[in-house]
């Protein structure tokens, strides 16, 4: 489960970004109470504003941020982009300490971060492959993941009781201090022992590239959809969570950070589960965003906050698996000159649907009702399970066939399978013909 742990600049690296995480959900999670309580009169409409500012530059710069990470040096350009999110948290922590805090500056800070991690996001994804080998990097993918959920387990847990506490302001200057968590690790990674990764010379229609490349790979596209179709209606943690614990069941502070941390253990469930497996394979994707949708619908119906609390559980840990084994997915099964961009259009999908999705989901919290927005986010996961299924059956022919050595005497048969089956019979079959023209030659000489 922790094997790429054995390589000392991943240990770096994980070790750096679990504190700079940390930091980050515990600025994540102050911003959206003084967003949701401070700055408005539980506006759920405005915290969707503010999440669709920090994730749509996501959308907006992916070309450039993925022709950025398959270009430049990704070591040097991380310590760059973390450099920039470090200054933001600091002035907008002293903006709110010195009470000079508007929700226009909260807007102005968060669409701020939003372009810094969008250049940050793909080159972080993309640097991974660079720490391990391709063996170990299902793995890492898993771990890296175990390292923002693991952050996301404590963050919101310290961040409810400290403003509770003492305020929001401090909260925002001990995550600028986090950063140098990730700096002092990028500055203990060696390079000698990074994994080469090919850099792209300046050219036109590098862009055009990636895309086609993407395009010319239908499981690619359909994980993709899947990606998107969740990261857009249901991820939308933030609102479902604080408008569930304060306006449906009558919670504050301390409640809306413990309901954020339990769906960050079941996250973490969901992490170590994907750690484990030594493959990222296609039917996992399916069968988690499966049981997303289907524990989002229970959690929609919940009577009370403690089953709404367990109900989160199998949200994180279905909703972590589909993503984690998506992106282990993509990475292992993409060509490596590609892979910076190819991984850009990943994140870009997936949190860059935001914009959309969060105001969305912000609105029907509004005017609907908070379990109407957590139906949204059922209705996420069960659509992405049926588009992959509807492209196994459509797409590679998925039918369910009688197997006896199969549980339950049904298995599973795809037409491509049979198709390359059939290929191989017919070269066997060409081989065997040639061997008996070649041996009657040799015997009428």
């Amino acid at each position: 489960m922790f094997r790429s742990l054995r390589v000392a600049n991943y240990r770096w690296w994980f070790a750096g970004a679990l504190v700079s995480n940390t930091g980050a959900w515990m600025q994540r999670t102050a911003q959206d109470w003084i967003v949701l309580t401070d700055l408005t009169d539980n506006d759920a409409a405005a915290l969707g504003v503010t999440m669709a500012l920090q994730f749509g530059p996501l959308l907006l710069l992916m070309p450039v941020a993925g022709l950025m990470a398959d270009r430049f040096d990704r070591k040097r350009l991380l310590a760059w982009t973390q450099g920039a999110q470090l200054v933001l948290a600091l002035g907008l922590g002293i903006l709110v300490v010195t009470g000079l805090a508007t929700l226009l500056t909260v807007f102005a800070f968060a669409l701020g971060l939003g372009i810094a991690t969008a250049i940050d996001a793909p080159v972080r994804q993309a640097f991974v492959s660079e720490l391990v080998d391709d063996e170990n990097l299902p793995n890492a993918v898993a771990l890296n993941s175990m390292s923002f959920q693991g952050a996301r387990l404590v963050g919101p847990a310290v961040a409810g009781v400290l403003v509770a506490l003492i305020g929001a302001g401090p909260v925002f200057l001990l995550n600028a201090a986090s950063f140098a968590g990730v700096l002092t690790s990028l500055a203990f990674i060696k390079r000698s022992q990074l994994v080469p990764a090919p850099r792209l010379e300046r050219a036109k229609g590098q862009i055009r590239e990636g895309l086609a490349y993407v395009r010319s790979r239908p499981d690619i596209v359909v994980v993709l959809a899947v990606v998107f179709i969740i990261g857009t209606f249901g991820f939308n943690f933030p609102i479902l969570v604080s408008t569930m614990s304060t306006v449906e069941f009558g919670g504050g502070s301390e409640q809306f950070g413990i309901l954020s941390s339990v769906i960050a253990i079941g996250s973490l469930v969901g992490s170590l589960l994907a750690a484990r497996r030594e493959k990222a394979r296609f039917g996992v994707i399916v069968i988690g965003a499966a049981g997303f949708g289907l524990a989002c619908l229970a959690g929609a119906f919940s009577p009370t906050l403690w089953v709404f609390s367990g109900l989160l559980l199998l949200v994180g840990a279905a909703g972590l698996t589909t993503m984690n084994t998506a992106n282990a997915y993509v990475q292992t099964t993409t060509d490596p000159a590609v892979r910076g961009r190819v991984m850009a259009l990943y994140l870009a999908l997936f949190a860059g649907g935001t914009p959309i999705g969060a105001p969305i989901v912000g609105w029907a919290a509004n005017e609907l009702g908070p379990r109407w927005a957590v139906g949204i986010a059922a209705a996420s996961g069960i659509v992405a399970a049926l588009v992959a299924v509807g492209w196994l059956v459509l797409g590679r022919g998925m039918r369910v066939i009688r197997q006896p050595g199969a549980r339950f005497g049904l298995g599973l048969s795809f037409a491509a399978d049979r198709t390359a089956s059939a290929r191989a019979e017919e070269r066997e079959l060409a081989t065997q013909d040639i061997a008996i023209v070649e041996t009657t030659q040799r015997r009428t000489s």
